[in-house]
């Protein structure tokens, strides 16, 4: 079996959260944050990435059909600029699951990355 490198991504329109895992392990770890898309490109590069694993910020009520909109140009952006297979999961509580596992001393920074590495988790383990 060939091994994959995933990149999973917490979504936001400020800051956009990294995290890495693989088909081996199957452990996800924070990678970084960053703010464009041609960041995220790079990575893909750099990191060899066969999958990204992108968070859909899908709100628990009323939804912000605005917002989505940025998501899914976002996602299509992603997908053609990298050339790779983008797959969303959803990522509801994420943020909620990084601020328990940050301790008390926390930045928006970390906890993007933390984010992203609970959405790359929770897809991993359904490999």
């Amino acid at each position: 079996m060939e091994e994959k490198i995933y990149l999973g991504i917490d979504w936001g329109e400020a800051r956009i959260g990294l995290a890495m895992g693989d088909s081996i392990l199957k452990i996800a770890t924070p990678y970084g944050v960053v703010e464009k898309i041609s960041q995220i490109v790079d990575v893909v590069k750099d990191e060899d990435i066969s999958e990204i694993v992108l968070g859909d910020p899908r709100k628990l009520k009323d939804e912000d059909k605005s917002f989505h909109e940025s998501y899914l140009s976002f996602k299509k952006k992603l997908e053609e600029i990298s050339g790779v297979n983008v797959v969303s999961v959803d990522e509801r509580m994420s943020s909620k699951a990084a601020d328990a596992l940050e301790g008390d001393k926390k930045t928006k920074s970390a906890r993007d990355a933390i984010a992203a590495m609970i959405i790359l988790q929770g897809y991993l383990d359904t490999l």
